[in-house]
């Protein structure tokens, strides 16, 4: 089994900064693509950035320029950088794994957190 741990949450005033963390562990192989997603209340969850296994970037447009997503394979660790934040940035902000497990290397598994508030107000 796989598990993803996000950390990094919080409150924070417009123009400020947050550094999210996704942390995985288990009986993992390999980390394919990897992402970050938001919910706000009332909202469908969103991507917010994406990299694939290949490490090309994708960025939803209302983050471009503010955010970074990287990833760490050694420490299996995925994080997103937020800049410049918004108080339309205020979400549950999840991370989002393709992963493939030791026990079946022959498939790839879609695997989330449990998620993490960030709200931004004054």
């Amino acid at each position: 089994q796989v598990q993803l741990v996000e950390s990094g949450g919080g409150l924070v005033q417009p123009g400020g900064s947050l550094s999210l963390s996704c942390v995985a562990s288990g009986s993992i192989f390999s980390i394919n693509s990897v992402g970050w997603y938001r919910q706000a209340p009332g909202k469908q969850r969103e991507v917010v950035a994406h990299v694939s296994w290949s490490g090309d970037t994708h960025y939803a447009e209302s983050v471009k320029g503010r955010f970074t997503i990287s990833r760490d394979i050694a420490k299996k660790t995925i994080y997103l950088q937020m800049n410049s934040l918004k108080p339309e940035d205020t979400a549950v902000y999840y991370c989002n794994a393709m992963v493939t497990s030791e026990s079946d290397i022959r498939y790839e598994y879609e695997y989330w957190g449990q998620g993490t508030q960030v709200t931004v107000s004054s």
